[in-house]
């Protein structure tokens, strides 16, 4: 009977724990029930003011949302509107703490509570706190406005400072409130937020040490910022609950017992081993929760759920290592406003899943936000999709000084105290722009002081020669370290329209055609009579560019030498409403379109980054369709990581392809006939190990409607949406690939066209007439706050008409608030699995050290030619009998390959000899490159390599229609934006040199 009673007590306790565990603090959805209006109503800040004809909306939501796509980047609109809102607190709220969160406003805002003034903030970028107890009413209606103004040259009030990253090329001006806003009700005993800026507090760090991988064991941390608002000192006990994906709690732990004085604020920590862990890994989103509780008086005042992940880190001699497991960069410089037609960036969380998802389903394990510091959610979106993050402070080009820099150590500081927690960033970058040493120790310190067990490294754009960087890469050049991780940061910026196949089918797009033009993304205007080819491509070229330009990091990969390349991203994941080049005016860099179908590039790279640095998954792809008119003859392009490929067509072999660039196998003069087009790879045993093909589909005859959402379903919030795609197909079910059929859309019920994008007027921005390309299009829907059915019906002149019809359920919101939080639903994705305990690199190349080097010039600097700084050269005097260097190895070697980085190298072409001792080993004119030339010479057995020029150097850029951004520098050793780069005599300048083994293993 006694332990019956017992049992009963302990399950008492245990339900009133619970209870009491949703009253000790509550966090609410507040992004509904919103007002707009767009210009300077000032009064519009009192309680009283008449709103009701102000138009309602749901948060996120940019007030000038219908121009994303319709405009270029620099014609979004900016100017100044208001946001109000009527709230009530629920019962039992009284005499708690009220905070308010805002995840970002765009640019400076003025907030008001009831009439009260809260405060300013400005930068445009960062999330922003604000205590509203003091104005608080209680039982009553409470009004909150917001003055918000979007001036692309706002300028901080206090300084009259215009902020470095509001720039019309980098960071679309989608103005207002795009982001979420958040309500927390916590007892006066409570958790800090980790909203530094207004609030100026640190909130909850979640860190693990001593991390064992292979046994699954790691020291787990808590470390909690209190406040005690009470009138008198409080016993805290601090106590932390560990819950895995599944809901099991794995671990409970204490904290020290701490008096807390009234009004004081102090830092509460607790830690303890866990064993049987799963770490968070690339394409394995395994996260935690991590409840950490205040108790105080015999009860639960106060508890904050971290969602967070695990994982381990190390970085040098030029690598990357996750979970003990070196892993090449490889990924997407995407801009932070992620942004979609016809919404801009404000989407929802599973939208945000969705995109980034696609990264990782590219095989990507990397995006490096530019610019500007990413939203929460799509920082949170990577924790799930187990996708790698460098975020970005805030910066548009270069370093700065006075008060811009400032701006910059602030949200540096912001953003890590805010986003500490998220297992994703594993990078913190300082500038788009090279950094001074002492700026770099700056930001570091920051990073140590806020963030110094997070396992991340800290770095900039560049940071060749700068030691105290951890990490760095120039944009376009692919650059080697042996010191610090180097990985590109925008590689291959060219442009390439998904509606284009080819200049074989319809619509007939020659490489490059409209290649007289760009638009300078210094300037903002249009650079006529110049070569834009780049910027104009069709999917065949534009494929074949990206799979060139990822062949020279994959050539440096982990595993070829002493000095290595840590990858790199190429810029843009999906096109975007930022500053473009070509004809268009947005930017088609994405390996998808702006509504995230793929183009052909994403086939190109799903194949290219199949590893965490060798390929570990033979993949196959052929560029292109299967649809031409007969008689057509053209060329068949192939992707694949096999080591040989041949093409079939309806059975019959065509031969095998000729490689090039390791990836990419071409079959010339194929002559079309309707049927099945087939691609086989076979491995260096010539076993089969991959295979694809293409179909002939035949003439379209039906419209097919389908959806992509949530998925936990389409909600009625008035923020969620749904996905429609829209393809044309032939009778038996195959999508028509030259099908460019205008469809129109009618829509019934509760729900809001928003619309696709095409190549037309406004980029049929919002009409509900839009352009299939290619066969296919999407278009977004959202949800109104009305629950119901709604019917969408598609038509086309001479297709089959279709229907589809979906359903939104209500979601509660009640005076202004919901606990309906969209993120929350949504679990972590495990799709690559846990990170392999094998090794990811074999070795292929060993380098034969430099003793020393003897010079015909300029001796004292022959070092600096193998020094492993970039930004370091040795150089002859310009004479020809001068033009030569010679190395004494550590060792006598058979050295097969020679690794040259020449100044000039995307400019200059040098014919050179190199010898082994008094042999010659190689003669012949280098490429012009993006980096490295590697020269295959004949082995001799030797300890003495002499490299002479044996004429003068060739002068003509290889790379010129490649566009950057910078302004020309004197000292700049690719020598194309060097002053009098091209004026040259027997110069002989070499930047770095390897000497090379290759491993026959």
């Amino acid at each position: 009977m006694k332990h019956r009673i017992l049992l009963f007590l302990l399950a008492f306790i245990s339900i009133s724990q619970y209870v009491g565990a949703s009253d000790a603090r509550n966090k609410y959805n507040f992004n509904s029930d919103w007002l707009l209006s767009v210009g300077d109503t000032p009064e519009a800040q009192q309680v009283r003011f008449q709103d009701t004809d102000w138009k309602k909306v749901t948060l996120p939501r940019a007030f000038n949302e219908d121009e994303a796509f319709r405009l270029s980047i620099d014609q979004l609109t900016d100017t100044v509107m208001w946001y109000r809102k009527h709230f009530r607190l629920p019962a039992g709220s009284k005499d708690k703490k009220v905070f308010i969160e805002f995840e970002g406003v765009r640019q400076g805002a003025d907030f008001y509570i009831n009439g009260q003034y809260l405060g300013l903030h400005e930068n445009g970028a960062m999330a922003v706190g604000f205590d509203l107890t003091p104005y608080i009413k209680y039982g009553q209606e409470n009004v909150i406005a917001l003055r918000i103004d979007n001036d692309w040259n706002y300028k901080e009030r206090a300084t009259n400072t215009k902020y470095q990253w509001s720039d019309r090329n980098f960071n679309a001006n989608y103005g207002g409130i795009p982001k979420n806003v958040w309500l927390h009700v916590t007892d006066k005993l409570y958790q800090t937020l980790p909203l530094y800026s207004n609030l100026q507090t640190t909130g909850v760090y979640i860190y693990a040490e001593d991390i064992r991988v292979k046994s699954r064991k790691a020291v787990i941390h808590a470390e909690s910022e209190i406040k005690n608002e009470y009138k008198r000192a409080k016993q805290v006990a601090y106590k932390v609950e560990l819950i895995d994906r599944d809901g099991k709690t794995i671990k409970v732990f204490d904290g020290a017992q701490t008096l807390i004085k009234p009004g004081e604020t102090v830092t509460l920590k607790a830690a303890a081993e866990v064993d049987g862990l799963h770490f968070w890994s690339w394409g394995y989103g395994y996260l935690y929760t991590v409840k950490t509780s205040l108790w105080a008086d015999g009860k639960k005042i106060d508890e904050v759920a971290t969602r967070t992940g695990f994982r381990k880190t190390r970085f040098g001699k030029g690598m990357i290592w996750l979970n003990d497991r070196v892993i090449q960069m490889k990924g997407f410089a995407q801009r932070t406003s992620n942004e979609w037609p016809g919404v801009g960036m404000s989407v929802p969380a599973w939208l945000s899943d969705y995109s980034n998802g696609l990264m990782v389903e590219d095989n990507a394990n990397l995006v490096r936000w530019m610019h500007i510091t990413p939203w929460k959610q799509d920082i949170e979106s990577c924790d799930r999709v187990g996708l790698i993050q460098a975020m970005q402070a805030g910066d548009a080009e270069k370093d700065r000084e006075g008060r811009q820099w400032g701006q910059r150590t602030e949200l540096m500081r912001d953003a890590i105290i805010y986003n500490r927690n998220n297992p994703s960033i594993l990078f913190y970058e300082c500038g788009n722009e090279s950094i001074s040493r002492e700026h770099m120790i700056e930001m570091k310190a920051i990073r140590d002081k806020y963030d110094p067990h997070g396992g991340r490294a800290i770095g900039s754009r560049e940071m060749l020669d700068i030691r105290e960087a951890e990490y760095g890469g120039e944009m376009l050049y692919i650059n080697k370290s042996k010191h610090h991780p180097m990985w590109a940061m925008e590689y291959c910026r060219d442009e390439g329209l998904r509606k284009y196949w080819d200049e074989y089918s319809y619509p007939y797009h020659k490489n490059g055609e409209g290649n007289n033009s760009f638009k300078s993304a210094a300037t903002n205007k249009i650079q006529k009579k110049v070569d834009a080819r780049a910027y104009n491509h069709n999917q065949d070229s534009f494929t074949i560019e990206n799979i060139i330009r990822w062949f020279d990091y994959w050539r440096e990969r982990p595993g070829t030498g002493d000095r290595v390349s840590s990858g790199g991203v190429k810029i843009i994941f999906s096109d975007t409403n930022t500053h473009f080049r070509g004809v268009e005016n947005y930017r088609r860099s994405g390996v998808t379109d702006a509504m995230c179908i793929p183009k052909d590039p994403f086939f190109a790279h799903q194949v290219m980054w199949d590893g965490w640095v060798d390929l570990e998954n033979p993949r196959i792809h052929i560029i292109g369709h299967w649809n031409y008119k007969e008689g057509t003859v053209k060329p068949v392009y192939v992707v694949s990581s096999a080591e040989k490929v041949e093409l079939f067509l309806n059975g019959t072999s065509l031969g095998y392809g000729n490689r090039d660039h390791h990836f990419l196998y071409t079959f010339e003069n194929v002559a079309f006939a309707t049927g099945k087009l087939e691609a086989v790879g076979y491995d260096e045993n010539g076993t089969e190990c991959c295979r694809t093909h293409l179909q002939t589909a035949g003439e379209p005859e039906q419209i097919k409607l389908s959806l992509i959402q949530s998925p936990n379903g389409w909600k009625a919030d008035g923020a969620d949406m749904v996905l429609l795609q829209i393809e044309v197909m032939d009778k038996d079910g195959r999508r028509c690939p030259l099908a460019n059929d205008l469809i129109h859309f009618d829509v019934e019920g509760p729900a809001e066209w928003r619309g696709g994008i095409a190549q037309g007027k406004d980029n049929f921005i919002l009409s509900k007439d839009l352009l299939v390309e290619c066969g296919i299009n999407r278009a977004l829907i959202r949800s109104l706050t009305t629950a119901g059915t709604v019917r969408v019906t598609a038509k086309a002149e001479g297709l089959k008409s279709a229907e589809i019809s979906f359903s939104s359920p209500p979601i509660e919101v009640k005076d202004g608030l919901s606990s309906y939080i969209p993120g929350n639903e949504l679990e972590g994705r495990l799709t690559r699995g846990e990170t392999p305990l094998t090794p990811s690199y074999k070795d292929t190349k060993v380098d034969v050290g430099i003793l020393s080097a003897v010079a015909g010039a300029n001796n004292e600097n022959a070092i600096n030619s193998f020094d492993d700084n970039e930004l370091s050269e040795w150089r002859n005097d310009g004479r020809a009998n001068t033009a030569w260097i010679t190395y004494q190895l550590e060792r006598a070697a058979r050295v097969d390959e020679v690794c040259l980085k020449l100044t000039g190298w995307r400019l200059r072409s040098y014919p050179l000899e190199i010898y082994a001792g008094d042999e010659l080993i190689w003669s012949g004119e280098t490429d012009k490159s993006l980096g490295y030339v590697h020269l295959k010479v004949k082995p001799v057995l030797t300890n003495e390599i002499t490299i002479r020029l044996k004429g003068a150097s060739k002068e003509r850029d290889a790379f010129g229609q490649i566009v950057e951004v910078a302004a020309p520098v004197a000292n700049e050793l690719d020598l194309y934006k060097a002053k009098d780069g091209d004026k040259t005599r027997h110069e002989l300048r070499i930047v770095e040199i390897e000497f090379k083994e290759n491993l026959w293993q």
